[in-house]
């Protein structure tokens, strides 16, 4: 025990595992000592991380076993990628526990909600920390049992959402582990990552690589392998939603897919570029054409969720320092206004009582710092400068045009279509988010939401900081860059210059032009006013209530698309569903088999003796 906490990398992983393991064990009466265990825990770890990316940290090696030639051996070390995401994964972690102290209240597991909180904040810090294969996917394993225990806590519906998410995840971890076995054959025996180096030249490899990808982008919330993502966001808690969805698994998604990109595989094949991109663009334009249509707050931004996952898989396919600069940059950014989104998409919830649009409206006045912060988010998300989405989309953009003319074959040949799907994704993603705001914050207040008030500074605090954060890191863009994303990715600032972007100037002519359109609309004339007119009936104001729901009903009833929505709607394109199906099918073709009538058993005898007999015969 001395020897784990006597380095400080050892200790941001530990200790919150530690103290999270606890807390599932204690009862739920003292939920007091677990809020205030987590909040103490998850500042200490931000703290760790602060100094562990300011000054570093000396590795930490601990031996494990050593038996014969067997050596197995916890390496930890701060590498400049992994730094700079612990940094924000533990300032996420402590955002959300702060959230928590208020927004969870009432759930019925306080305890186990703040120890899965806790043991996902020291899983994603071993991740992140991991120079060893195993001891990654063992801490991936415990973010993993963390979604499950944490989207339990969700109280009725949730545990159907945590078994989805469990089984789906699992399952793309089984792949991780095989893969994991590849890569230890091809790389001389070896886990350890910085001694690994594989050229995507054969079979094998290309396997290998295929099997980690799954892993990494079923973690991200990439389609196909998605769908866990929305029901978790329909049923779970908005601060669970928050910590992993949006950010964390976002964060430790792509980290390892630039992993395996950069650093485990040297890609030599085109094809697997190609294979990203179709991927990347696909989960962009199709998820997002799905969340144009939801009616729930938080399944709405689920679907959004996945969405921005394909800016990041499309990034990373360019392999052009600007396009993987612009993913893992887009990466931050995502885990900022998606976290910011979910936390107003709590609040609301939390004020309101429901997540549905329909029974939402007019809360822009009585939620006003819910409204600003969630408007900045959505400007954010949907690219619109000065917000920081936009810069790291327009890196995106750039890594694909440069693509286009510094490579030949494969997904370079296609950039056109790349450059298309990102830039339309962009504008469905801000026709979505106009019926979002419209929905919730702007169109008159149902008569049962008079009292709505705003929530506590508890909930609000973390909004704010995010909010504020889209705007720093849209505005004065170069400071992240030059602090986290290049020095992460050992890029010359040089060689991922991507054209000209006045950002302050811009700034300034932005608000200069919203306090011209103020001043004009307040000096000016009031414009007359008359009552609503229905089939010749005055209505009242009370009474006059339009949704947003059906902004683009249109959109779902075109010929083609309406097919399609019906399709996904009932789960046509779901995995998981389509598996269960096939293993119902499978048990129930065993079940025929093994009837149990002797009769039966002999035909299946006799069949199988015919099929030995008519192969023998061949072969002779």
């Amino acid at each position: 025990m001395d020897n784990i906490f006597s380095n400080v990398l050892s200790v941001c992983v530990f200790l919150p595992l530690i103290v999270g393991f606890v807390l599932l064990f204690l009862p739920n009466r003292i939920n007091l000592l677990s809020r205030a265990l987590a909040l103490i825990i998850s500042a200490i770890t931000f703290i760790l991380a602060c100094r562990i990316f300011k000054a570093g940290a000396p590795d930490f090696a601990w031996r494990l076993l050593d038996i014969g030639g067997a050596k197995l051996d916890l390496l930890l070390t701060a590498q400049p990628l992994s730094k700079f995401i612990l940094l924000f994964a533990m300032g996420f972690g402590l955002l959300i526990t702060l959230y928590s102290l208020k927004s969870a209240a009432g759930t019925k597991q306080p305890n186990v909600y703040y120890g899965a909180v806790l043991l996902t904040i020291g899983g994603t810090a071993g991740i992140l920390l991991s120079n060893h294969l195993l001891f990654l996917l063992i801490f991936w394993e415990i973010v993993t049992l963390s979604l499950y225990l944490l989207i339990s806590t969700g109280g009725r519906n949730c545990n159907f959402a945590a078994t989805k998410s469990f089984a789906m995840i699992g399952a793309s971890d089984a792949a991780f582990l095989l893969g994991i076995m590849m890569v230890w054959v091809l790389s001389n025996h070896t886990f350890v990552i910085s001694e690994i180096s594989v050229a995507t030249t054969s079979a094998l490899p290309i396997i290998a690589f295929l099997l980690l990808m799954t892993a990494a982008i079923t973690k991200a919330g990439a389609m196909p392998l998605h769908t866990w993502l929305p029901t978790s966001g329909e049923y779970a808690p908005a601060s669970v939603m928050a910590l992993l969805p949006a950010a964390l698994d976002k964060l430790l998604g792509i980290y390892l897919l630039v992993i395996i990109v950069r650093k485990i595989f040297v890609l030599q094949s085109g094809a697997l570029s190609t294979i990203l991109a179709i991927i990347g663009a696909a989960t962009i334009i199709i998820a997002v054409m799905v969340a144009m249509v939801q009616h729930n707050l938080k399944k709405l931004l689920s679907y959004h969720a996945i969405s921005q996952v394909g800016y990041m898989v499309l990034g990373i396919a360019t392999l052009t320092p600007v396009g993987i600069a612009g993913a893992v940059f887009h990466m931050l950014n995502n885990a900022i206004y998606k976290c910011c989104l979910f936390l107003c998409g709590g609040a609301v919830g939390h004020a309101a009582g429901t997540a549905e649009l329909d029974r939402l409206g007019g809360l822009g006045k009585k939620m006003s710092i819910t409204f600003v912060t969630c408007l900045i988010a959505a400007l954010s998300i949907s690219g619109i400068p000065p917000f920081n989405g936009f810069v790291s989309k327009w890196m995106v953009y750039q890594g694909i045009i440069r693509m286009g003319t510094e490579q030949t074959g494969g997904a370079a040949a296609l950039w056109p279509i790349w450059l298309l799907a990102a830039m339309f994704g962009s504008a469905l993603t801000l026709a979505s988010f106009v019926k979002l705001i419209h929905s919730v914050f702007l169109s008159r207040t149902p008569s049962e939401l008079k009292h709505v008030r705003e929530v506590s500074p508890a909930m609000t605090i973390p909004m704010v900081v995010l909010a504020l954060l889209c705007i720093t890191f849209g505005v004065f863009y170069h400071l992240p860059l030059k602090t986290f994303i290049y020095p992460a990715l050992e890029i010359e600032p040089g060689t991922a210059i991507f054209g000209v972007w006045q950002s302050r100037l811009a700034t300034v002519l932005i608000i200069v032009g919203i306090v011209l359109a103020w001043t004009i609309l307040h000096i000016s004339k009031k414009v007359r006013t008359v009552p609503t007119w229905t089939c010749g009936e005055v209505q009242k104001n009370d009474e006059m209530i339009i949704p947003g729901t059906h902004f683009y009903k249109t959109v779902s009833s075109m010929a083609g698309l309406r097919q399609l929505y019906t399709a996904q709607e009932k789960g046509w394109f779901d995995l998981y569903n389509q598996s269960g199906k096939v293993g119902r099918a499978l048990t129930d073709f065993l079940r025929w088999l093994h009837s149990g009538v002797l009769p039966t058993y002999l035909t299946w005898v006799t069949l199988g003796l015919l099929v030995i007999l008519f192969m023998v015969c061949k072969i002779w």
